[in-house]
């Protein structure tokens, strides 16, 4: 896969502290492992229609302390298989945060996610460390990922990563 520098797509706004039950019902992460299952119920619980709204590439974009709940891996899965390329956020819990990218997905820490609004165009620049909100002419700066992380996401994810390499490849 080749190296992860801009994408671009539409936001969909969610506020602070959307947990792992919220992301994905435990009615769902409990009776199935079929990613498109679950991705086809990804944030149903906040809004019912949200996978019908989401084209590929768009963006989550949310406050402080998103993925809180749960440790389980379903909720970053149903998020990566539903097509969402990233989610933003002003924080993630922990354990979210590193299943995100042990599965692939792109997780992006912007203080600055309160000025984006639903429906936004936004563009991420990994190598400038931005986003830039197309809809609104505003840039924001983000936290930027050690280049290990976006070497593991750039494999697709940890086993991946590690089936390429025979390990964390560190350059």
């Amino acid at each position: 896969m080749p190296p992860i520098e801009k994408l671009i797509g539409n936001a969909h706004k969610f506020g602070d502290d959307i947990n792992t039950d919220l992301i994905i019902s435990g009615r769902y992460k409990f009776k199935t492992i079929n990613e498109e299952e679950l991705a086809r119920h990804v944030m149903e619980d906040i809004d019912p229609e949200f996978y019908k709204k989401i084209k590929k590439g768009d963006f989550i974009v949310a406050g402080k302390n998103f993925g809180c709940g749960s440790s389980r891996e379903q909720a970053p899965i149903a998020i990566k298989y539903a097509g969402i390329s990233a989610v933003i956020a002003k924080s993630f819990a922990r354990i979210f945060f590193r299943n995100a990218i042990n599965i692939g997905l792109l997780v992006i820490e912007c203080e600055h996610t309160d000025k984006i609004d639903d429906n936004d165009l936004i563009e991420i620049d990994l190598r400038n460390g931005s986003i830039f909100d197309r809809t609104k002419n505003l840039t924001f700066r983000i936290r930027r990922l050690p280049k290990v992380m976006l070497h593991i996401l750039e494999d697709g994810g940890l086993v991946e990563h590690f089936r390429k390499h025979g390990g964390f490849k560190l350059e």
